[in-house]
């Protein structure tokens, strides 16, 4: 039966969430039907066997490989914290309208690289209706920044970023509050734009946050009596509906198989993937494709030597060999989106989900490739050597 088609037949049905895991973790909800199709789609898949059937006639080696993947995220205390290790599951923000207009925001979460300030400035800005630049974000020890988890897990965006929103929404009712009083007007009348309080219903410049802030720092006589503007706010968050919510997602490889050398050409790699609310799709897209490159590394090159000895024997990059960008395939990147319902942000983890899939698939199209010839392989990193010596053993 073909991969596809095996896999149509055990997902889980859309309509059996949430799916209770006889381990006890319960899936919130996947789209792996879905995730399927448009990665069957996105590859053309019934060319691709078409074509691969085509060079199969001529001697040439060529398979697809399938691989499904859930990536754990947004963990809750129950991952740690139920056993009393005292790693924090919770994430906090701190957002401050500066005298100039501008936002500052220090949050628990931290940046690996990953693009965390760049998504939590665009989280503050999008609620607060100021421009990106005007966001300032400096992720800081627990001395300067609200205490938290930090970033492990694949909890950056989904349980750091709601904090991030959480802690925006509360200041811009701070700020739509004090404009009220200033303007002598409904709050409801009122609304963030373009970094100035509007008129709702007209869409009129009511008062610039630049102006607003000067009042509440430097012009106190202005304010009435009885009221002091809250401008700096902290707000945290913490998933705790599930132990975790899953990303989910499923990738193809497509590769060609040389069986005099052993040598493995990588043709083409897809993924679909599912991380709810896609708040930066180039970061996202970008976290795959490096997740996939590491992922083919243990599929196809990096491997520990040892001597006799125990000495390791590839001990520096002179030796060990990890992917290069000019072995590296395409890699095609979508998605499917499934808003976790436990933040309003809806965001769940991407940053393992590259990773995750991409040695099986690669792993299935060498298995794929190499079917005629009675070969299956198990073991990672598939190397040369690897393929040269099961085609060796096999019965004549």
């Amino acid at each position: 039966m073909d991969p596809a088609e095996i896999r149509k037949l055990n997902f889980i049905p859309d309509s059996d969430y949430p799916r209770k895991l006889v381990t006890g973790p319960v899936l919130e909800r996947l789209s792996q039907h879905e995730a399927l199709e448009n990665l069957l789609e996105l590859m053309d898949y019934k060319t691709l066997r078409a074509e691969q059937t085509a060079f199969r006639s001529q001697g040439v080696m060529r398979g697809i490989g399938l691989a499904n993947f859930l990536e754990m995220s947004n963990p809750s205390s129950a991952t740690y914290g139920r056993g009393g290790v005292s790693i924090a599951s919770m994430d906090a923000c701190t957002l401050r309208l500066l005298p100039t207009g501008d936002v500052f925001c220090t949050a628990s979460i931290n940046e690996i690289g990953q693009g965390a300030a760049t998504v939590s400035a665009q989280i503050a800005a999008t609620e607060l209706g100021v421009d990106i630049e005007c966001v300032r974000v400096n992720f800081g020890d627990t001395d300067v920044a609200p205490y938290g988890g930090g970033n492990w897990g694949s909890r950056g965006t989904g349980i750091g970023g709601e904090a991030v929103l959480q802690t925006a929404k509360a200041l811009k009712e701070n700020i739509l509050d004090f404009a009220a009083r200033l303007l002598s007007c409904e709050r409801q009348m009122l609304g963030l734009h373009d970094g100035h309080v509007i008129d709702l219903a007209s869409s009129d410049l009511r008062i610039s946050l630049k102006d607003l802030a000067r009042i509440a720092f430097f012009n106190t006589e202005k304010i009435p009596a009885g009221f002091t503007p809250e401008l700096n706010v902290t707000r945290s968050y913490s998933q705790r509906t599930y132990d975790g919510i899953c990303t989910n997602g499923i990738q193809a490889s497509y590769v060609e198989v040389d069986p005099e050398t052993g040598y493995v050409k990588l043709l083409g790699h897809w993924v679909v993937e599912d991380c709810g609310t896609v708040i930066n799709p180039l970061l996202v897209d970008e976290q795959v494709r490096g997740g996939v490159v590491q992922g083919i590394g243990a599929a196809l090159f990096e491997q520990c030597m040892y001597g006799p000895e125990g000495q390791m024997l590839n001990a520096s990059l002179i030796d060990y060999h990890v992917p290069l960008a000019t072995e590296m395939p395409d890699i095609k990147v979508a998605h499917t989106s499934t808003p976790t319902s436990t933040s309003e942000l809806g965001a769940k983890g991407a940053g393992e989900a590259g990773v995750a899939g991409a040695s099986a698939a690669v792993l299935n199209a060498i298995n794929d490739a190499l079917i005629p010839l009675g070969v299956l392989l198990d073991t990672l990193p598939v190397t040369p050597e690897r393929i040269l010596s099961a085609l060796s053993k096999r019965p004549d």
